[in-house]
């Protein structure tokens, strides 16, 4: 489990690819000081698992669904990523609940500079759009941000300074792909509303109850 707070920017050393799954090895100077063998980082919100580490850098194993399914199918030596190590139960929680597993491939569509500050937009996949509210959070490329607004599948987020400089985001261009996440409530809320027959949370009830 993650926050979306970005703690650095790391950079792909290499990725080798073999039997359809491949090796992502990521450098970030001073990120590694407090990570273990086995422990979950979130590259660009993917949750991988770190299998080697020295000082400078990480390994880890990518498996084929997620080469398919998020933008590390595209990664090369060099590409900037967006780094998270796992939340802990003490640390304070200051973006919303990521788990690191991303609901679909989006695409930065523009920016619009205000003073410092930027206006982005982004398409999300079809089937997605149902899951974002506007003032809700969603994590692209593992940053936990806010719906400015949204208008069907096109969502527009507000980004301060301070999170163009520490993040990837100052870095893309139209048409580049992005890693969507959607926020799990969401996901959880659907699926007890549209459970079938008269057990546990439904519409029905909620009507009942008052509630709708």
């Amino acid at each position: 489990m993650f926050t979306g707070i970005i703690e650095t920017l790391g950079k792909i050393r290499s990725v080798t690819r073999s039997g359809g799954a491949a090796l992502l090895v990521v450098e970030a100077d001073g990120f590694w000081d407090d990570v273990k063998i086995g422990d979950s980082v979130a590259i660009d919100g993917v949750c991988l698992t770190v299998i080697e580490m020295d000082k400078k850098s990480g390994k880890f194993n990518v498996s084929g669904e997620t080469l398919d399914r998020a933008v590390t199918g595209g990664y090369r030596s060099g590409t900037r990523v967006n780094l998270e190590k796992a939340l802990r139960p003490t640390d304070r929680m200051g973006g919303h609940f990521v788990q690191g597993h991303v609901d679909g491939v989006g695409k930065f569509t523009g920016k619009k500079t205000i003073g410092e500050n930027a206006e982005l937009t982004f398409e999300v996949p079809a089937g997605l759009e149902r899951y974002i509210v506007e003032k809700g959070s969603i994590s692209i490329n593992g940053i936990s941000l806010t719906a400015a607004s949204v208008e069907k599948n096109r969502i527009m987020i507000a980004v301060i300074p301070h999170t163009l400089k520490i993040t990837s985001l100052s870095g893309l261009s139209v048409g580049d792909s992005v890693n969507i996440e959607c926020d799990v409530i969401a996901k959880y809320t659907e699926k007890l509303l549209s459970s079938e027959g008269d057990k546990g949370l439904n519409i029905h009830y909620l009507s009942e109850k008052g509630f709708t």
